[in-house]
């Protein structure tokens, strides 16, 4: 295997990327917990259209030479976001969940297939993702089921934090939301 590359894409231009790194994203979300078929990438696709309009934007391809072997993606959270809303065992204070639309960047992608893993490859997406980001905090959500635990544990390592459960959307599994103050 060849040197893994990374390149990040802003906004327009990390629209156009869905067809380098939905392969991965099939490939990753096939196992469990996920457990996806096609009407579950089919409706990720819908979600990623509209993720890639939202403000700052951003997706983080790694590759083995031409291969996309992992991708991670985010932006920021918009003053009428329903991020914190989603929360089901946690009130928190308006002062807490007020967006601003630059405040808290949202993680809401990070994958790598099972192949290239314990690599590094994630944290390096995960640092790539938010290189240069003037955020205050960074948030994300991860499946709660012991299958999930490996994500759960870097995400720990990388600063993250249990801020509650969520449910992203009607029928959506929960999730646990994460957040990761940034350092000054």
């Amino acid at each position: 295997m060849a040197e893994i590359t990374y390149e990040r894409h802003d906004g327009p231009e990390g629209a156009r990327r869905l067809d380098a790194f939905l392969p991965a994203y099939a490939e990753v979300y096939a196992e469990p917990p996920y457990c996806e078929g096609p009407q579950d990438v089919t409706e990720f696709i819908e979600h990623f259209q509209v993720h890639t309009r939202r403000p700052g934007f951003r997706l983080v391809l790694a590759r083995d030479e031409d291969e996309v072997v992992g991708f991670a993606y985010g932006y920021h959270l918009a003053p009428d976001t329903r991020w914190w809303k989603n929360l089901q065992d946690a009130e928190l204070p308006e002062e807490f969940t007020r967006e601003d639309g630059r405040r808290t960047f949202a993680v809401i992608e990070l994958a790598v297939r099972q192949a290239w893993r314990r690599r590094g490859i994630a944290a390096a997406l995960h640092a790539r993702l938010l290189d240069g980001l003037d955020v205050e905090r960074v948030t994300l959500t991860v499946r709660p089921e012991p299958e999930a635990g490996p994500a759960r544990a870097a995400y720990a390592a990388w600063g993250y934090r249990k801020a509650g459960v969520s449910r992203p959307r009607d029928g959506a599994p929960l999730y646990d939301c994460m957040l990761r103050e940034r350092s000054p």
